[in-house]
């Protein structure tokens, strides 16, 4: 498959990072185009002769080709791959699997190792689907952390059709701090149900301690199960707040021994749709037997915490020591069952099947006592929280209904898990095709839910601690939507447009418009990253529209890419010497 479609030529531009909050030199910049060498291939082998890597911050331009990969992008020293906007849509770079010679498809994306190293993705979208439209189901993988004080961050990046994890790991005392991300269709066949999990503490057995997960202004929509799972470890500081849980299948939290957590500002629409059954209610997903599904669960700290929280040894499971120092607040979430779904599951139960369901709550029997004794647990706090329906536009709720091609709905695919007759079904919200004729593969833009996903209760949009709107803000403020944040991204301010002619022999026109008077390069390049011509270099000019004929009679034919700088703003387009 790879023979058929080519992908990125590596480009090494010496140019001041495009980083609101961070600073790059130069220097420790490599630009990459989505034309040549598989992205594993242009970040593996950007190492020195004893194999130190030699950038820290690979910066990915192309929005017009996605960029693949053939094997998984490891690395044991701190890196950025950060993606540059479309500065008029909010387009982002767009990376996803390679079809390998086999027939197979590669399984994780990036592996980050090295203790104590940092680790960023940003302005990303990572689709998990190969060129070809096929998922490595049980094994799809964006992210994987395996060492220890490991500092991940992922800012304005979307996750989609990860069958396994979007991110794992398994190290002790990680930080993971996940901003403005969306996290779609992360949805499996009916034999993995329990997969399709946005953040899994991999110590499946035994404790270690993760040391902070901050998890706000995100959505997942259709997710097949948790939003964080740190089943069996210690987690010292965890937040989720102001994010969308729509219609997901298992409990979003696969955590109860919390001993300083905040739960705020969500909405959680349709979560946990799918239950529990007889086995489940005994245990397996509730922590402690016989509780029932619920959205917030705790439960009383196991020994090995406890210790932890005191610093000397327990009395055992629940000491209540050490259940006076927990802190938990969960504070204005809304909450809220469809009629759609509500229906369903009367019916489901209604016609005795063996496999009946306990339907979730917001808190069950378990956690509400907790919360409601403050002799006990004085640091748990619940208040302003509201079952109430946010008023979501009406492609939300026909998810559980059949969509097109092989996705049979939320609702029906319950019902092959449910009965165990499932085998290849799927479900979700818009499942992602890419165009694997056209070489380009990049997926829908803007996201398709972005106008549905603006409710419509007035009381929601103000309802939030701080004043803002309850759950993810970004569909209002398009900030992270593919929507311009400003004014200033709107078209005929600061812009770079194709060349004409192009294809051109020998000379052509270049157009670029700035909004702000300042300084100004205007740079060409060929596909080595080796700079040919110098077309404006570093000269003031005022606003406007300026228009140059550049003349390449003394180079060869092929592709070359010509890049627009002022400030902090960088456009690059391509174009063809074609002699």
């Amino acid at each position: 498959m790879k023979a058929l479609f080519t992908i990125s030529f590596l480009v090494a531009l010496v140019a001041l990072l495009f980083a609101p909050s961070n600073a790059y030199a130069s220097s420790d910049t490599l630009t990459v185009y989505a034309k040549g060498p598989t992205l594993d291939v242009v970040i593996g082998g950007d190492t020195s002769a004893t194999g130190a890597r030699l950038h820290s911050v690979y910066k990915l331009v192309s929005l017009d080709t996605t960029y693949i990969f053939d094997g998984t992008i490891t690395s044991k020293s701190g890196v950025t791959i950060l993606g540059v906007l479309d500065p008029v849509t909010g387009r982002p770079p767009c990376i996803q699997p390679d079809v390998l010679s086999d027939g197979s498809i590669p399984g994780v994306l990036f592996s980050f190792t090295g203790t104590g190293a940092s680790f960023n993705l940003k302005n990303l979208y990572l689709l998990g689907i190969a060129i070809n439209n096929s998922v490595n189901y049980g094994s799809g993988q964006a992210v994987q952390l395996s060492s220890d004080k490991i500092r991940f961050t992922a800012d304005n990046v979307i996750f989609e059709q990860w069958s396994q994890f979007a991110v794992g790991y398994s190290g002790n005392l990680d930080d993971i701090f996940i901003t403005n991300c969306k996290f779609r269709n992360m949805t499996t066949q009916p034999n993995q149900w329990y997969v399709g999990e946005v953040l899994r503490n991999e110590n499946y057995i035994g404790a270690f301690q993760t040391d902070s997960i901050v998890i706000k202004y995100s959505t997942m929509l259709c997710v097949g199960a948790y939003a964080t799972a740190a089943t069996g470890g210690i987690v010292n500081y965890y937040e989720f707040s102001h994010n969308d849980i729509v219609n997901t299948f298992k409990n979003p939290f696969f955590l109860d021994r919390m001993v300083n957590a905040k739960f705020d500002n969500n909405i959680f629409y349709n979560a946990y749709a799918g239950g529990e059954n007889k086995t489940e209610f005994a245990g397996w997903d509730s922590f402690t037997a016989n509780t029932g599904p619920s959205l917030i669960t705790m439960g009383l700290l196991d020994s090995t915490t406890a210790s932890i929280l005191l610093g000397h040894a327990s009395t055992g499971a629940g000491d209540p020591a050490a259940e006076l120092l927990r802190k938990v607040e969960v504070k204005n979430n809304a909450y809220f069952w469809s009629s759609g779904l509500t229906s369903f599951y009367t019916a489901w139960n209604d016609t005795a099947h063996i496999d009946s369901v306990y339907l979730t709550k917001f808190m069950n029997d378990t956690t509400s006592y907790m919360f409601s004794n403050s002799t006990k647990w004085p640091g748990f706090i619940s208040s302003g929280n509201l079952n109430v329906n946010p008023g979501f536009g009406s492609s939300i709720d026909g998810v559980l209904n059949p969509g097109t091609g092989s996705n049979v709905g939320l609702l029906n695919w319950f019902k092959v898990v449910r009965t165990g007759t499932g085998t290849s079904e799927l479900w979700g919200y818009n499942l992602t095709k890419v165009d694997f004729t056209s070489g380009n593969w990049i997926p829908t833009w803007p996201l398709p839910e972005l106008a549905d996903m603006q409710y419509s209760n007035t009381t929601l949009k103000t309802g939030g601690t701080d004043g803002k709107p309850v759950g993810d803000p970004g569909w209002f403020t398009g900030g992270y939507t593919g929507v311009p944040k400003t004014p200033s991204q709107v078209p005929n301010q600061f812009a770079l447009y194709q060349a004409y002619p192009n294809p051109f022999n020998p000379s052509t026109n270049i157009k670029f418009t700035v909004a702000q008077s300042g300084n100004v390069s205007l740079r060409i390049y060929n596909v080595m990253g080796q700079l040919v011509k110098t077309v404006v270099d570093n000269v003031y000019k005022n606003k406007g529209d300026y228009n140059y004929q550049v003349t390449m009679d003394n180079l060869s034919s092929g592709v070359y890419f010509y890049t627009l700088i002022q400030g902090n703003q960088e456009l690059t387009k391509k174009m063809v010497l074609l002699k």
